[in-house]
């Protein structure tokens, strides 16, 4: 995906973050988050099962499929998804006030969810995360220890066929070192947020009184 200049009426910016299954997406993206300010993670509507520990609202917005499809008619979701067996979506309007507020907002969506965005949200940036290697992705899912072997095996065949999408963003991060992969990350961010249109938007002001205040 080639990145267009400009996301007017937004200051913040859209970030699509996509990996396989195992490539530790998710733990990224937390790190991410508690490391830089004014970055949020849009919270999806699914059709999942709640697992233990988790909360609605928090975690995901739990809705029964008939809600769901529902939600789909009237056009709710800037995209929607079906991984595995359920179904995931993404707030349109929830999406639009963060960033009218100069929020970023991560979405945490595979390639399918990306696809439906891309053109809905031209200024989105995609950030796809891959593991160092096959063995190390198996090692990661079998170290979970919450799925059968059957199930491990198709998420592992589903990983490959994530990953034959990872040319369709911006930038691509080998999570080996998690560290490593924490600061690559981080440093997109931080890059994009330093863009002339995005200061322009969020340093507004400052630019001003600069450029217009007679020197003392």
């Amino acid at each position: 995906m080639s990145a267009h200049d400009g996301q007017a009426p937004y200051s913040g910016t859209l970030y699509i973050i996509s990996a396989p299954s195992g490539a530790g997406k998710t733990s990224l993206v937390k790190a991410l988050v508690d490391a830089i300010e004014d970055i949020r993670v849009s919270v999806s509507h699914t059709t999942r099962p709640m697992r233990p520990g988790e909360v609605d609202g928090v975690n995901y917005n739990f809705v029964d499929p008939a809600v769901f499809e529902r939600m789909v008619d009237e056009d709710v979701f800037l995209e929607h998804a079906q991984v595995f067996d359920n179904f995931y979506g993404t707030s349109r309007e929830w999406v639009e006030q963060q960033l009218r507020e100069g929020i970023d907002v991560i979405l945490e969506i595979d390639w399918q969810g990306a696809q439906q965005v891309r053109p809905r949200m031209p200024g989105c940036v995609g950030v796809f995360i891959l593991p160092p290697s096959r063995e190390t992705l198996m090692q990661r899912l079998r170290g979970r220890g919450q799925d059968s072997e059957a199930v491990i095996q198709r998420r592992f065949r589903d990983a490959v066929t994530d990953m034959s999408h990872f040319h369709e963003y911006d930038y691509v991060v080998i999570n080996d070192d998690f560290a490593e992969a924490l600061l690559d990350v981080s440093a997109i961010v931080r890059a994009r947020r330093q863009r002339v249109e995005v200061q322009r938007a969020r340093q507004g002001a400052l630019i001003d009184a600069l450029l217009n205040e007679a020197v003392e």
